[in-house]
């Protein structure tokens, strides 16, 4: 039980403190799940987020599923995934009970636009610690910037995209590993 709680309170704690959705929490998934708990690698931490991108649903709830799997299976996914929820559920409701006159206050349109800019940042920093990650060679490079091209110029499905740069990186990996 210990473990579930653990699950539940550290992924509350991701939940409660990411703004901007789950690309915003790469970074912080990677201090706590990586670094302090040491409940993944860094590696799988990257499989896990790109399956869930993959998945439907919320990118967030989805690692956080994989992860509390992981370590503590059906119940720790079932944990791991309330954590990862609550604090949003919390917030949600309170913002929405005084939605009509809290986005009219000055002050909150400048806390909000503060707020984008460091969600911004968060995701710049997602991309570059995935990018190291990722791009191990010349051909994930190649990928890459051509899922980047697809994505900013011809508005390509992410989903397409990432079922074919899956695919490429299969057929490409296969055919060096016969050689």
């Amino acid at each position: 039980m210990k473990k579930l709680w653990e699950l539940f309170i550290t992924f509350a704690k991701i939940g409660a403190f990411t703004f901007g959705g789950g690309y915003a929490m790469l970074s912080l998934l990677q201090k706590e799940i990586v670094d302090n708990h040491k409940w993944a690698t860094e590696e799988e931490l990257l499989d896990y987020y790109a399956i869930a991108q993959c998945t439907p649903g919320i990118i967030a709830v989805n690692t956080a599923t994989f992860v509390g799997a992981k370590r503590a299976g059906i119940m720790g996914g079932i944990f791991a995934t309330l954590g990862v929820l609550f604090p949003s559920i919390v917030i949600i409701t309170i913002i929405a009970a005084f939605i009509n006159h809290f986005l009219e206050y000055t002050i909150v349109q400048h806390i909000l636009g503060g707020i984008r800019v460091a969600v911004a940042v968060l995701i710049i920093n997602s991309v570059i610690t995935m990018g190291r990650k990722s791009m191990i060679d010349t051909i994930c490079v190649i990928i890459a910037v051509v899922s980047f091209l697809l994505s900013l110029i011809f508005s390509a499905s992410p989903i397409l995209i990432v079922v074919a740069a899956g695919a490429i990186g299969l057929i490409l990996r296969r055919g060096g590993e016969r050689k």
